[in-house]
């Protein structure tokens, strides 16, 4: 019998406080120590891996002050200061909006406040502010869209650098436009100040490695071979990893193994964090501890990510003594649990419907003042449809609400498996129609959830017109990626609002 809900997923948020005084229960897996109090500080936003690219800064958007500078009295003066005050007012309310939307991660939105400020008389082309849109649109999925505000930038005769380029050519690579992201190379050669440097090689290296291209990793290394640019130990990390990912165990060993030996790019604990994640997540875990303790006897340490990795690991074979005991560790070592450690053992109780304890680490991880980001509610989520507990998928979306979670492709993947789970079939459509119209690409996960729920139901229309629809949206990507590589790049105005 289908367990009929109601979801509201309203497009503003209203903020809700983390209350102060939560109080907190130990769940089983983290019954052998005390968790302290104390608000873990806040860690620097990064758009990047360290060492991974270096031409982004951590300073915010310019802001505008008004000349302090004294004048001779006139006649008007208090009108032109407080026009002057309205002008210095408006120039921060715009910026702001444009940072605040930055950090949200809602490009449709910082666009369209970057085309506000661009009509603004105030207004100067800043490199700092393309860079942050151009990492935010390659990061959204938005390859078009960047290709088009990088040509706005040079009509606006802003001069590009090697990092603007390289920033456009790794948004052609996060949507897999490797010919694209070739063409933008070729470009960078013609430029005496915009030569490619190891940071642009990685980047595509590392498209190639995703699409499975091994042979034009080769090229690449040539490539840089002639211009006499050293891999460094990120771009072995990128190989050692796709190799790894493809199961080819001893070409990823041998990568490893000239990393020993080399002195310009040596392994670190990030080809540590690497090889144990990809046995961690295909549930090698003798493995997994085996190339650890191989890391620990080359002389690296392990970091708080690291513990995170082990944890999560554990927390997928339902081995919750040994991810008790890695917690356990981190605390004794001073390393702090981040969000990433409390998703982690969240998400192993959410994948068994282990209500009690999943609540329990919740009420923990709000106690410390830890974030809560969109996997946290992500994992409630799907924790409480596993348990039945539809009611509380409610009340955790309406949190999801109150916190400023944003809504992307995987929150409403979480309510669309809830909604399957409770057999709320017309709930499960409301919410599909609720992320198209909040400009958020179903994938194949959506799909796979939704034409499950139909099956198991008997309705085969249904499922016709999902695998119609996937093969459709499939298509119009294809032919927007094409518009990207033959440059007919689509405007933003011409976009729906959201």
């Amino acid at each position: 019998m289908a367990v009929a809900f109601h979801l509201s997923l309203s497009s503003s948020f209203l903020h809700s406080p983390l209350p102060s005084n939560t109080k907190t229960t130990v769940a089983p897996p983290l019954r052998r120590f005390r968790i302290s109090s104390s608000t873990a500080a806040p860690s620097k936003k990064k758009h990047w891996k360290i060492g991974e690219y270096p031409g982004l800064t951590e300073t915010s958007f310019p802001q505008f002050s008004t000349n302090n500078k004294k004048r001779t009295p006139i006649k008007n003066i208090k009108k032109k200061l407080d026009k002057k005050n309205n002008a210095s007012a408006w120039v921060n309310t715009v910026t702001e909006a444009l940072s605040e939307a930055i950090d949200r991660k809602q490009w449709f939105r910082a666009l369209q406040v970057f085309e506000m400020l661009k009509q603004q008389p105030f207004y100067q082309p800043k490199e700092g502010t393309y860079m942050k849109l151009l990492v935010l649109l390659g990061r959204s999925g938005q390859p078009g869209q960047a290709c088009q505000l990088f040509d706005e930038m040079l009509e606006e005769g802003l001069e590009p650098t090697p990092e603007l380029y390289t920033a456009l050519l790794d948004a052609c690579c996060r949507s897999n436009l490797i010919d694209k992201a070739f063409s933008i190379l070729e470009q960078m050669k013609t430029l005496p100040l915009c030569q490619p440097d190891v940071y642009t090689y990685s980047i595509l290296i590392k498209a190639c490695i995703d699409a499975s291209r091994f042979e034009l990793v080769e090229s690449l290394y040539d490539q840089m071979a002639e211009r006499l640019i050293t891999p460094n130990t990120v771009t072995q990390n990128i190989v050692l990893s796709g190799y790894g990912k493809a199961g080819r165990y001893e070409e990823m060993e041998k990568v490893f193994l000239g990393m020993l030996d080399s002195s310009t790019s040596p392994p670190d604990v990030w080809t540590m964090n690497t090889i144990i994640s990809l046995f961690g997540n295909d549930g090698q875990i003798e493995m997994m501890e085996r190339w650890y303790e191989k890391f620990r006897n080359f002389g690296i340490e392990p970091e708080t990510r690291t513990f995170n990795i082990l944890i999560g690991a554990y927390g997928k074979k339902k081995m919750y003594d040994k991810m008790s005991a890695v917690m356990e560790y981190m605390r004794k070592l001073s390393f702090p649990w981040t969000t990433s450690t409390y998703n982690n053992v969240i998400e192993a109780f959410s994948d068994v419907g282990d209500a009690k304890h999943m609540e329990d680490t919740f009420d923990q991880m709000r106690g410390e003042g830890i974030k809560v980001d969109t996997k946290t509610l992500c994992c409630l989520i799907r924790g409480y449809a596993n348990a039945g507990l539809f009611h509380k998928v409610i009340s955790t979306v309406q949190l999801a609400g109150r916190l400023e979670i944003p809504e992307n492709t995987s929150f409403f993947n979480a309510v669309i498996y809830a909604c399957s789970k409770a057999e709320d079939l017309m709930e499960m459509e409301r919410v599909f129609k609720r992320m198209k119209d909040k400009l958020c690409q179903p994938d194949s996960t959506t799909y796979s959830i939704m034409m499950d729920a139909y099956k198991k139901e008997g309705m085969n229309d249904k499922v016709y017109d999902l695998e119609q629809e996937k093969q459709m949206s499939s298509a119009k990507i294809s032919k927007e990626y094409k518009d990207v590589e033959t440059g007919a790049t689509p405007d933003v105005s011409k976009e729906s609002s959201v």
